[in-house]
């Protein structure tokens, strides 16, 4: 992976998104429904796309939308559904387009209710406060549950769309909900959009369906039941926080005023372009608040505060930078985040597993083993995590990629979605009773458990050499070492469901690669991890890499 030599610097002014050229095409572009690149195409995480690439356009949601309430008719659902928007350019007219669909099919439909700040217009909505909205009105009630839409592309660029259904659960949709729904918007599209039931939006908005919610009031009125909140209003520390102009710029400044926290907000400026955020590592303006790139204007800024932290676009991921050592390493941070919770939430259980993806780093299962709790190995995607976090057989859940959610302080569930807030505030309680920040318990958990060195490599791949990578199996690995050591496991499944991971991870007692498609965003990754060093790292990356060349070049 090559490093863009802008990155970790604020972009030049000529490479901002053109905001009204990319809502204009939403509206005037319609998709080729023969075209693959232009079909709804749910990845890990919704459909997402962009206006200029005719995958991301008007089409696209009505369809998806009508596709949505159908589903919620076959299968019953017929409580309320609650959809939240985050701050891409393209999220407002797809909350407009759905909200019109919505309102013709009769669905009862939870925006949100605006604010001082929004001038009373409808605004942001995290999506962990979604999948909690879906939660609290669900509990108890056998009939007439709630599901809900997040439109949101998370951390990707300014340029890109996205749109998400959450069932029942709360949680994102299994596959065979998503293909489902992207199969029938896909028919619809085909057809024309004939069967889709529309209404205008000033209509739509005034619809006996349409009711505003307080998801800020909802969701901060709870946190102290997840977080000990008097522990960090009491620390006598300083903590800061950067939403990096994402859906939770309106949430913070009240979670700070109602439990009096020590808390800087550093930025609430909402702007479409992001112009505020330092490049990523290629060059383009990515929210990925675990990318030291992206970050680093708030790296640069650690010394201000014993900790800081920050979240993408819509919230559900988290980014912690620490005094004693800068951004941790997401995998770094769940663990120690694993190491706190399950020596400080007694109400858990003792059966209360631990959820992680199979490319997020093997100190994990060091610190389960040291805890005496199970592990439960699943692909990436946050859906596998949901049922346990319901039934609480899993305290926690976290992905590799910075997104983790776990229980409340008796163990109940409270977001079945990833919950960046939780784990920004989750890293002042650390802090605050323990004494030591993120980055000095991680320290202490390397003396224990040894220092294993994890990298993950991100490189451009097309749609066709996607899915010949997400079809990798087993015996495309004709070697019987790796890195100087004997190949133990050759996965394609996960360990903890038996579920296909999409790709394939080979493992040894000294190392392991992963090797997968990004579900979201025209590139693959090569996730790996040694137990020997940086030098052995590159070397499993390199034999990995060759593997990979091979498999894309057909």
């Amino acid at each position: 992976m090559s490093i863009d030599s802008q990155a970790g610097r604020l972009p030049d002014e000529h490479s901002l998104a053109n905001i009204p050229r990319l809502v204009s095409r939403y509206y005037s572009e319609r998709p080729d429904p023969s075209d693959p690149g232009q079909q709804v195409a749910f990845g890990t995480s919704g459909h997402r796309g962009s206006s200029l690439k005719t995958s991301f356009n008007e089409w696209h949601i009505l369809a998806t939308t009508q596709a949505i309430c159908e589903y919620r008719e076959a299968q019953g659902v017929d409580g309320p559904l609650f959809i939240g928007m985050d701050t891409h350019a393209l999220s407002e007219p797809a909350f407009c387009s759905a909200l019109e669909v919505l309102a013709a099919n009769g669905v009862e439909t939870r925006i949100d209710a605006g604010c001082d700040e929004t001038g009373g217009e409808v605004g942001y909505t995290p999506t962990p406060a979604i999948s909690n909205a879906i939660l609290v009105y669900n509990q108890g009630r056998s009939g007439g549950l709630a599901d809900g839409i997040v439109i949101t592309p998370s951390h990707n660029p300014p340029g890109d769309g996205g749109f998400k259904y959450n069932p029942t659960n709360g949680g994102p949709a299994d596959t065979n909900v998503t293909k489902w729904i992207q199969e029938r918007a896909n028919e619809l599209l085909a057809g024309g959009l004939e069967g889709v039931r529309r209404i205008g939006y000033a209509e739509a908005l005034k619809a006996p369906t349409t009711q505003r919610f307080d998801y800020i009031e909802s969701y901060v009125g709870g946190l102290d039941k997840v977080i000990d909140m008097a522990a960090i209003r009491d620390s006598g520390l300083r903590f800061g926080v950067d939403p990096l102009g994402g859906a939770g710029v309106h949430y913070w400044p009240r979670i700070a005023a109602k439990y009096e926290l020590p808390l800087e907000v550093i930025s609430t400026t909402v702007d479409p372009t992001f112009r505020f955020m330092r490049v990523d590592w290629d060059g383009k303006i990515r929210m990925d608040c675990s990318s030291p790139h992206a970050m680093a204007g708030l790296i640069e800024n650690k010394d201000r505060f014993d900790v800081s932290f920050a979240c993408d676009t819509d919230h559900d991921r988290h980014g912690i930078v620490a005094r004693s050592t800068g951004l941790l390493n997401p995998n770094h941070y769940l663990a120690v985040a694993i190491e706190y919770l399950f020596t400080h939430r007694p109400n858990w259980g003792d059966k209360a597993a631990i959820g992680k993806t199979l490319v997020s780093s093997s100190m994990i299962d060091y610190v389960a083993q040291g805890l005496g709790r199970d592990v439960v190995e699943v692909p990436v995607g946050f859906k596998w995590f949901v049922d346990g976090l319901i039934e609480g057989s899993l305290g926690f859940g976290g992905e590799e990629s910075a997104g983790a959610s776990f229980l409340t302080l008796d163990g109940k569930p409270w977001s079945t979605d990833k919950d960046g807030i939780i784990l920004g505030l989750l890293a002042a309680e650390i802090t605050a009773v323990t004494g030591k920040d993120p980055g000095e318990r991680y320290q202490a958990l390397t003396e224990r458990f040894g220092a294993p060195v994890y990298e993950r490599v991100d490189a451009p791949a097309d749609r066709e050499q996607k899915a010949r990578l997400g079809k990798l199996s087993p015996e495309q690995v004709s070697a019987d070492t790796l890195a100087g050591h004997p190949i133990t496991r050759k996965l394609t499944e996960a360990p903890g469901n038996g579920a296909a991971i999409g790709g394939l991870k080979v493992v040894t007692d000294a190392g392991w690669f992963a090797a997968r498609p990004s579900g979201t965003e025209d590139v693959y990754k090569i996730y790996a991890e040694s137990f020997e060093g940086e030098a052995h790292l590159k070397r499993i990356q390199q034999e990995a890499k060759a593997l990979v060349d091979e498999v894309l070049a057909g």
